[in-house]
């Protein structure tokens, strides 16, 4: 949770981390043909609600139901609440929250799950010195256990009779950087990972919270950098993931040891990197993922950076975003359900969220619709409105604002008002009163050209009588003529396998039996094609490429080639050849790079004095022996000094 901003966070970009990233290919399951569903809001009595499991990648429920869950946030410290109470008073604190609650129902919000923090205003001892990472620096145990039971658990036990899940967080956040001299992360062992099997052991063991079927953990709030197994601290790779694996492993073995209530276990880079997870699987049942997501995270659109330095203001509208979420989030999405737990967005000049962008239109530019159309396409995606101003919640209002005179609460181009709707629409299902007249690709005229190893997103959208449309992709059947050419992965995702040409057939059916059909052609070209559309001058510094001569400029000692945003699979090819047009008068060298980062180690050829070096594929190191892999290629190129032409005669793979 974002607390008290005295100072801001900085991390590294993502890409540029100390720990090697190591992307993994997403599994793709097969999808199943029940539609998610909300939970009975009727629990069974006060204290339990219906039980819900982790089954493969899904929340289910008792009849094998999807189930993903829509809430907002909670958190007990005055500050965040008008200082609505004072000096510890645990019945006013009550008091106020529970009427936040009912003002929140009552304004007509859809919610079924309330992320509740154990706030450390709570359980820190005030007499010690401040300490930015409150939480565990000044907790106290005595503390802890008095207002579990006289306050959390209370709320907890109260949102359940509203018919609400509630996900329990620990107090405070996950040490980082501050002060330097002590923290750069998190590390196997330290006193932060004692803290929290503390605080998980109280809570795990405690009478009314254990096999609770309405309760849920949420292990940390936002690890940044732990120290991997190779001594440096990141938030990407196979070194940082191997000592996640074993931080959160010792927490979910002290809570099974407990009971067996629904754990979501958290990533690193303050929630957005979890890929290195797929390898590194935490052991255990009822087990899901944190994510945390904000506008320009992931490649989205954004108006202004969120503060931590793993984004930017700007973005490539949908199909950025959605890459970007593939590549991390992606590959636990693949097995196991997700739950975003913090989530926000609005213009800039409201001044009332964490992230700054608008919610634009699914498949286009924006955040807020695009995530929407992401987590539904996935179909695993629980997700809240993260807020910790209840009555703002409360104040609602379902009449739209005026063009020119919006507030925060009715721009539709901020948050509440559309999560208001969307939520709504959840719980109670689309209405469509017309027909089914067209069926539409988003972007696409009839024909795409695709180079091998790269990837597109089909965005079909269906047009009723009744002037209403919606995206359908991830109800729509989609396939593709030539597999070995082109593979259609799930909702859509069409993948580059080889040169050659298929046939794309999308089908659609309404709910009253109206079919539409649409087909797509797919040219996949050469993965080392000389054209500008797919040759980037620019990878590292800026350069230049003339397509008719094929000659490449790099900056300063800059870099310029191809990228493959599903990875190229050459491992079926004996060598390759590169040869050059003119003298190597910049020190060029040909790379390959087996990782998504520019800044990871790739096998290198000198052209020296030749105007040509040869590749053998299945034989490929970097600079420290260690092997790149032929089978996923994600960045192949021309580095140089810079200044020089480079004149690319030919590339050429042979088997």
């Amino acid at each position: 949770m974002k607390r008290i901003i005295k100072v801001f966070f900085f991390v590294g970009f993502i890409l540029l981390s100390s720990c090697s990233d190591n992307t993994i290919q997403e599994v793709v399951l097969p999808e199943e043909p029940v539609a998610p569903v909300d939970p009975d809001p009727e629990p069974g009595d006060n204290n339990t609600l219906p039980l819900l499991s982790v089954v493969g990648r899904y929340l289910k429920n008792a009849k094998g139901e999807i189930v993903n869950l829509h809430g907002f946030t909670q958190t007990y410290s005055p500050f965040f609440n008008n200082n609505a109470w004072g000096n510890y008073d645990v019945q006013a604190c009550l008091s106020y929250n529970k009427r936040m609650v009912d003002g929140i129902l009552n304004a007509g919000w859809k919610f079924n799950f309330v992320r509740l923090h154990l706030d450390p205003y709570w359980s820190d001892d005030a007499s010690m010195p401040y300490v930015r990472y409150e939480g565990h620096e000044r907790f106290s145990e005595t503390r802890f256990r008095k207002y579990l039971d006289e306050l959390f658990v209370p709320m907890a036990e109260y949102f359940i009779s509203k018919g609400m899940y509630v996900v329990m967080r620990p107090p405070g956040v996950c040490p980082n950087r501050e002060p330097a001299d002590k923290y750069q992360g998190i590390e196997v062992g330290d006193t932060y990972q004692q803290f929290l099997l503390k605080v998980w052991d109280i809570v795990s063991q405690h009478s009314k919270l254990k096999n609770n079927t309405g309760i849920m953990f949420e292990l940390a709030n936002e690890p940044v950098n732990i120290k991997g197994t190779d001594g440096n601290y990141g938030s990407t790779g196979d070194a940082c993931f191997a000592n996640m694996k074993i931080y959160f492993q010792a927490i979910v073995d002290k809570i099974r040891s407990h009971c067996n209530n629904i754990i979501w276990v958290p990533g690193l880079a303050y929630q957005s990197s979890y890929a290195g997870y797929a390898t590194h699987r935490i052991e255990g049942e009822n087990i899901g993922f944190a994510v945390h997501c904000y506008p320009g995270w992931y490649g989205s659109d954004a108006e202004q950076d969120s503060g931590e330095e793993i984004g930017s203001s700007t973005g490539g509208g949908y199909e950025a975003f959605q890459r970007g979420w593939d590549a991390q989030v992606g590959p636990v999405a693949a097995f196991a359900p997700i739950m975003v737990t913090e989530i926000d967005w609005a213009p800039k000049k409201y001044g009332a969220t964490w992230g700054k962008s608008v919610t634009g239109t699914a498949g286009s530019e924006g955040f807020g619709a695009n995530f929407k159309y992401i987590a539904d396409n996935s179909g695993n995606v629980s997700w809240l409105f993260f807020t910790t101003k209840s009555h703002e919640l409360a104040a609602f209002k379902d009449v739209l604002g005026e063009p020119g005179n919006y507030t925060f609460l009715n721009d539709p181009e901020a948050c509440p008002w559309a999560m208001y709707h969307w939520f709504k629409e959840y719980a109670e299902g689309m209405v469509v009163n017309g027909e089914l007249e067209t069926l539409e690709l988003m972007g696409q005229e009839g024909e795409l050209r695709l180079q091998m190893g790269g990837a597109s997103y089909l965005k079909v959208k269906a047009t009723y009588s009744d002037g209403t449309s919606r995206m359908v992709t991830a109800e729509a059947v989609v396939s593709s003529s030539n597999t070995s050419v082109l593979k259609v992965e799930r909702t859509g995702k069409l993948v580059a396998m080889a040169p050659g040409e298929a046939i794309v057939s999308v089908s659609y059916q309404s709910a009253t039996g109206v079919s539409k059909q649409l087909s797509l052609e797919v040219t996949v070209i050469s993965p080392f094609s000389l054209t500008t559309d797919v040759f980037n001058p620019s990878i590292w510094e800026n350069g230049t490429f003339d397509e008719a001569t094929r000659t490449l400029v790099t900056g300063q000692y800059g870099f310029g080639g191809w990228q493959y945003t599903d990875g190229l699979d050459l491992s079926g090819y004996k060598t390759l050849t590169v040869e050059l047009g003119n003298d190597n008068e910049s020190n060029v060298s040909f790379r390959l790079f087996d990782k998504t980062s520019y800044w990871t180690k790739p096998a290198t050829y000198d052209f020296g004095s030749s105007r040509k070096v040869v590749i053998e594929l299945n034989r490929m190191v970097d600079e420290n022996g260690v092997k790149i892999d032929p089978s996923h290629l994600y960045i192949i190129g021309f580095w140089s000094m810079g200044g020089k032409p480079i004149v690319i005669a030919n590339i050429t793979l042979a088997d």
